[in-house]
Parts: structure tokens; sequence; C-alpha cells
């Protein structure tokens, strides 16, 4: 299944790290009853990830709590280990926004937004996307064609859709 506006977002478990360690984190309770932007990347640390898609919902998280988000969530495939470690140095954890990992490309899977890059290492990897999402139902789905873009899932034009 490809995800699409309207959709109900399927029963997943996330991680991220607490203060003991990795812990799941249920997305059908992360949504339920509130506004949240999820968007994903191929991969931390990758440059278009690292230099333009999370600065851009870093610069946004004030006008999305405006509009009424309650969490702006990045997810990737990789580990919480990674994802901690890059939302502290992107800024992200800082700004607030909540780094969440797919470790096994499960949810990523779920919703048809996997791919392969073998050339750039990228394997079982995340399609890049941002979304809204109100209580778990999809609203606003904006996909990129190439996973080096970071145009129409930039903060500023998910911002502008909603």
């Amino acid at each position: 299944m490809t995800l699409s506006t309207g959709d109900k977002l399927p029963d997943a478990t996330l991680l991220r790290m607490g203060e003991k360690g990795p812990e799941g984190v249920d997305l059908k309770s992360l949504t339920a009853g509130r506004k949240v932007v999820i968007f994903a990347v191929p991969g931390a640390y990758t440059p278009t990830c690292s230099s333009a898609h999370v600065p851009s919902f870093v610069r946004t998280k004030a006008e999305f709590d405006a509009k009424g988000v309650d969490e702006i969530v990045c997810l990737s495939v990789n580990d919480p280990f990674v994802m901690k470690a890059w939302g502290e140095a992107t800024g992200a954890t800082e700004a607030g926004l909540t780094m969440l990992a797919d470790p096994e490309s499960a949810f990523t899977k779920s919703i048809g937004m996997e791919f392969d890059a073998p050339p750039a290492g990228l394997l079982g990897r995340s399609k890049r996307y941002a979304m809204v999402v109100e209580d778990g139902t999809v609203t606003v789905l904006h996909a990129e064609a190439s996973p080096g873009t970071c145009e129409i899932t930039a903060g500023e034009s998910l911002l502008a859709a909603i």
C-alpha cells in the first residue's frame, strides 16, 4: 500500500532514546487526538537531510506551533542512538523536534515509502516525504520524486499547505 491523503496511519512502534535507553513509541498513541507533522529522510547525517530538510523544520517550528501542530517528528530508517546524536548535532532536539527511528523499516515499508540506492550505500531506506496527521489520519502528504531533493517536503512548503 502506498500511503495517500485521507488514509489512517497503520499501527507501528517506532523507537527513540529515553533516559534509560531505547524505548518504543506507539504511533497510534502519538497521533491520537493530536495534529502531528511527520517528515521522513533517507538517512541521518546524509547531505540533503542535514543541510536542508531538518533545518527547514527547525526554522519553521514556531510557525507550525502557531498553526496548532502539537509535535513535529523526524523519522529515519536508522537506530535510535544515531537519531539522538543527529538531533543534537543539527539542533533539532534543542528546537523541540522529536527524532524517531524505524530501524527495521517496518513502518516505512507498510506505507510504501521504501527505496534502495545501492551506489550510495542506502538499502531499505525511506523516501523523502512530509505529512500532516490529524487524529491518525493523513490530511496533507508531500513526497519528493528524488530522495536527493528537498523542495515540496521542506518545512516552508508543508507549512504553506496547511
